[in-house]
């Protein structure tokens, strides 16, 4: 009989799955922590062959040697640098992630913003609550024969790739590491930075940040952009100089934008670390708002770091983690970090 031990369920929306867990790990010992694996709650897995937990857990070489029978370890996140890889290694402990778990889900809200913007659903809405039925001003705007601008065509870029093409949306696509088949699976065109910033109606980005991307987005290219353009972030605010976006929108490059994430969340490097109370502690949504002022402004539409964040998504993240498990058992490991 295995040992498990899931760690953070509740902190991170998984609380209500203990049950599930349980019928899939039928014949094995299972057991959850409430808090985070650490040194001061290791020895609560003492005895522990596989634990499970998220990215707010440190697992050094140090609480390694707290859990002496350890033979896996999950990280129930796509992020692993939490993990100190190299250690269990040496003490051979596997280690598993989750390598995706929202491409959909965050494409799906890109576009909900976007088609928030284009048809003004936002003050149409608010508008009929109050009882006014009138439509002057709430004119939109068609998606059919614009042309979107894609920065990154990875899984959740390629899954926009296809919604935009449904919409009857003309596709330009930009990546530092272009990928054929992807173009002639969604009928993408792949252009220059400059190209696909002077050409689209529409702007999404769903890129990662690091030192080539970080603010792809700015000041100086700016003026490169088509008037009137419509910008939208659900990948990471760094991406994005916050100067140059309150710019644009003060000049009418962006004639409106839809944002789910900010510039100063740039230290928050995996999504589900929004679930956890830590995250309330050092940052404060309301005046990161403030911050940016863009919180008035009616041609901006923002939400918390949303895009991610659907049953659907979650329960993928607790599937595949419970796959680990099983194939790991099976002597067949997947999703191992190497």
């Amino acid at each position: 009989m295995t040992n498990i031990v899931f760690f953070e369920l509740d902190e991170f929306g998984l609380g209500d799955k203990k049950k599930y867990i349980r019928s899939k790990l039928k014949g094995h010992k299972v057991s959850f922590v409430p808090q985070r694996l650490e040194h001061d709650t290791a020895k609560l897995a003492k005895k522990a062959d596989v634990v499970a937990f998220f990215i707010y857990s440190q697992v050094d070489a140090g609480l390694l040697k707290q859990l002496p029978r350890l033979k896996l370890a999950l990280t129930m996140s796509t992020g692993f640098d939490h993990i100190d890889v190299a250690a269990c290694k040496k003490r051979k402990v596997v280690v598993c992630n989750v390598p995706t778990y929202g491409e959909n889900t965050v494409a799906e809200h890109a576009m909900a913003l976007l088609l928030a913007i284009s048809r003004n659903i936002i003050p149409s809405v608010e508008r009929t609550r109050k009882g006014k039925f009138s439509f002057a001003g709430l004119r939109g705007f068609d998606l059919a024969g614009k042309t979107i601008g894609i920065l990154g065509t990875g899984r959740i870029g390629k899954h926009m790739a296809h919604y935009a093409t449904a919409f009857g949306m003309n596709v330009l696509a930009y990546d530092l590491f272009p990928n054929k088949e992807i173009a002639k699976e969604c009928g993408f065109t792949y252009v220059s930075l400059n190209e696909l910033l002077n050409n689209s109606d529409v702007i999404s980005l769903h890129l990662p940040e690091t030192p080539q991307t970080h603010h792809i987005i700015n000041s100086k290219n700016l003026k490169k952009i088509k008037k009137g353009c419509i910008l939208i972030n659900t990948a990471r605010g760094g991406l994005v100089e916050t100067n140059a976006l309150l710019l644009g929108l003060k000049n009418g490059t962006f004639k409106g934008c839809g944002l789910d994430v900010l510039e100063e969340e740039a230290a928050i490097q995996e999504d589900m670390a929004l679930f956890h109370k830590d995250f309330a502690k050092r940052y404060d949504a309301y005046l990161l708002l403030e911050e940016h002022a863009l919180q008035g402004m009616e041609n901006v539409l923002i939400t918390p770091h949303n895009a991610f964040n659907s049953t659907e998504a979650l329960q993928r993240i607790l599937d595949t983690t419970l796959e680990n498990i099983l194939a790991f058992l099976k002597k067949k490991p997947q999703n191992m970090i190497k």
